[in-house]
């Protein structure tokens, strides 16, 4: 046999290992990670009349409704000096970047079965094009949010102070969606191999909601329960966001490093068991 021909020999295995990574083979395949980002991106706004706006129309429904029901009706208190727009709006943009890259990375398996059946590629690809699809749609309403902070800094008198944490914002951003990611693989595989488990899904993040400070500031809540939200690793990367695009938030380091460690830590662990269950799913599915 000749050399050529021991070339083009392939071994296929059912074996699979933790440590099946071959970020080689993952970044060959980026023509197809931009295809489904561009699939992902295009396919809810296809055959809609406003299209990508829908984006914005979300958070500023939300925002509203935060704004009437929790500052006006309830009266919670968001401290400092910051519009309760910008306060909630802020949160709400960052939270629906989280929530929406956990939910649909959480059911990865389930949706792309059939694909993952029938043809060969790095699984890893597919959350990977969700997470940068919703990254996208942040982007855009982040441009909205820099908007409105704009208006209210030249027509309502708005006095932002704006420091080096501002530069964290790209980190901020980066490890939220990490978290995101390795949380959603976790939940992607155990929704796997028990369906009746994806109903835990929303009650999951709805409790996550409420102990992340997306309606409330950090120093607003009571000295002896605070270690509870503190516990959270989102609440310094919600505290660092405001702090670092308007002015007001509270966060030490040893919290945000707190967060950078659990994200690294948790998509370590994660991606391992996506290697090591990936292929056995999809047999169980």
């Amino acid at each position: 046999m000749s050399s050529s021909e021991k070339k083009m020999e392939w071994v296929i295995e059912s074996k699979s290992s933790y440590f099946d990574l071959n970020l080689k083979e993952l970044f060959s395949y980026y023509h197809l990670l931009f295809r489904l980002v561009r699939k992902e991106f295009l396919i809810n706004y296809q055959q809609t009349l406003l299209g990508p706006l829908w984006v914005l129309f979300q958070p500023i429904i939300t925002t509203v409704t935060y704004v009437f029901v929790f500052n006006k009706i309830i009266g919670v208190s968001i401290g400092g000096k910051l519009p309760p727009v910008l306060f909630y709006f802020s949160g709400i943009v960052l939270w629906n970047f989280f929530n929406d890259s956990f939910s649909a990375t959480s059911k990865i398996f389930r949706d792309n079965i059939q694909i993952f059946s029938k043809v060969y590629f790095p699984r890893l690809i597919v959350p990977l094009a969700l997470i940068i699809t919703q990254f996208l749609r942040f982007l855009i309403q982040l441009v909205l949010l820099v908007i409105i902070l704009i208006y209210f800094v030249v027509f309502k008198g708005f006095n932002v102070t704006f420091t080096w944490y501002l530069l964290t914002l790209p980190l901020v951003i980066f490890t939220l969606g990490m978290i995101s990611l390795s949380i959603g693989l976790l939940f992607s595989i155990i929704t796997a191999k028990y369906r009746d488990l994806s109903n835990f899904v929303d009650i999951f993040l709805r409790v996550l909601m409420f102990v992340t400070p997306v309606i409330y500031p950090l120093a607003a809540v009571k000295e002896h329960i605070r270690w509870i939200v503190q516990l959270n690793p989102l609440t310094p990367l919600f505290e660092l966001f405001r702090l670092g695009l308007l002015g007001e938030g509270t966060v030490a380091p040893v919290q945000l490093l707190y967060s950078i460690i659990f994200m690294a830590f948790s998509l370590i662990i994660t991606i391992l068991l996506f290697n090591k269950q990936g292929g056995k799913l999809i047999d169980v599915i």
